[in-house]
């Protein structure tokens, strides 16, 4: 009988053990993950990495706003002028406003307004008119 409690202790420590050494391990985790996104003024880089690249693209230098102007002509004139500027773009410079203007409304998503999002819709055709594309 002695023998029979101490089989069951064992298997029930054993088992409260790694139990607790996965609760531990992944606080842990968690805190050190939090840590290593956060950056000094406290927000979490990883949220903002779209608005990153909107704003410091290696291939377009964007004016201040440009996907929030009132019309797609504005916004099309605007992305040809950087794409045109450009020195560090790889591809030609309608590929790169075009890819710019695509990577925004793809990441915007759910959250992008629909009167907005006809307007970047515009943008696009106003862009291909632009370059001479139609």
């Amino acid at each position: 009988m002695a023998q029979a409690r101490k089989t069951t202790r064992s298997r029930r420590s054993g088992v409260h053990k790694s139990a607790r050494r996965k609760t531990t391990g992944t606080a842990r985790r968690s805190t050190a993950r939090k840590t290593a996104k956060r950056t000094t003024s406290g927000r979490a880089t990883s949220k903002r990495w779209s608005q990153r690249v909107t704003r410091e693209s290696d291939a377009l230098d964007l004016k201040r706003g440009v996907f929030t102007l009132t019309s797609p002509k504005k916004i099309a004139a605007s992305l040809k002028r950087s794409a045109e500027h450009s020195t560090r773009r790889k591809t030609g410079a309608y590929r790169s406003a075009l890819s710019m203007l695509t990577f925004y409304i793809n990441r915007a998503g759910k959250t992008l307004p629909k009167t907005q999002r006809t307007r970047l819709e515009r943008a696009k055709v106003e862009l291909k008119r632009a370059f001479g594309r139609e």
